[in-house]
């Protein structure tokens, strides 16, 4: 069976997102629109057979260590799995050596709230700067080196709190397969990797997520959709096609942030994506 999971974005709209908020800045709360509180997120989750929970960094209302001990009995009592914390802000490949440094210090802190609230691991951006190509072998390129070298750093902060760093085919710098697999690489296995089926974009998109899902600790299972609205199964078979081929056992984390149609919640969204993946994963 599929280890079927989800992250808060896919319910943003239910959590009442607060305003996202990096290095430097306090959590905002959930705006007055919230349906839902994180806190009742596990439970609700369960009673639709998702057992497995990804929270972003700028939903937690809190960072206070009561609430943070309320949200971990929350959900230990829900029986879910908290697999990560998305910490979604911080460049830890700034030009400015002062900005990385608090942006290393600040995901430091969100590692810290990963291990209290009992995630195993806490997922962080490998860089927000490009990759200038210029011919040379990927692994010797300054950026990749320091993107890898600051996500060793911060494993060997998370690593004694038993939390995995891992990152993902995100922003600018992990954004193409070789770069992220060039990084990865530089951390000789220290590092783990999120596969996000929507992140790989193009032409050669069933390339470059061919090339990452043997390396996937856990996936972002995202679908395209058409113009009424509707999964594209077909694109989606694909991409899941690729992944059932790997060893692959890792959680697959439904991700929905399309438009919703009318009289359509996040949770029906949920669920559709829920059995198409069920399906197309236990498929022969």
């Amino acid at each position: 069976m599929p280890r079927i999971s989800t992250s808060s974005w896919s319910l943003h709209r239910a959590l009442g997102r607060p305003p996202l908020f990096g290095p430097g800045e306090a959590p905002q709360g959930p705006s007055a629109a919230a349906e839902i509180s994180l806190l009742e997120l596990p439970l609700r989750l369960a009673t639709i057979g998702i057992n497995t929970l990804e929270i972003v960094h700028f939903h937690f209302p809190s960072t206070d260590g009561a609430y943070l001990d309320a949200l971990r009995a929350a959900v230990k009592d829900a029986g879910v799995e908290l697999f990560s914390v998305l910490i979604d802000a911080g460049d830890i490949t700034h030009a400015d050596a002062a900005q990385r440094e608090e942006a290393l210090t600040w995901i430091r802190s969100w590692i810290d709230v990963a291990e209290r609230v009992g995630a195993s691991h806490a997922r962080v951006v490998a860089g927000y700067t490009p990759v200038e190509r210029d011919g040379g072998y990927l692994r010797h390129h300054p950026i990749i080196q320091q993107s890898a070298n600051n996500l060793l750093t911060l494993t060997d902060h998370a690593d004694p709190l038993g939390v995995r760093v891992i990152t993902e085919n995100f922003r600018e710098t992990g954004s193409r397969a070789d770069q992220l697999l060039a990084i990865l690489e530089l951390c000789e296995g220290r590092v783990g990797l999120c596969a996000d089926f929507g992140n790989a974009k193009g032409a050669d998109k069933y390339d470059e997520l061919a090339a990452l899902f043997p390396h996937a600790d856990s996936a972002h299972v995202k679908a395209e959709y058409d113009a009424a609205g509707n999964v594209d199964h077909t694109e989606l078979a694909r991409s899941l096609g690729l992944l059932r081929a790997t060893s692959f056992n890792g959680p697959m984390s439904l991700i929905f942030d399309s438009p919703l149609r009318p009289g359509e919640t996040e949770w029906d969204n949920l669920v559709i994506l829920r059995d198409l993946v069920g399906k197309e994963m236990n498929e022969e």
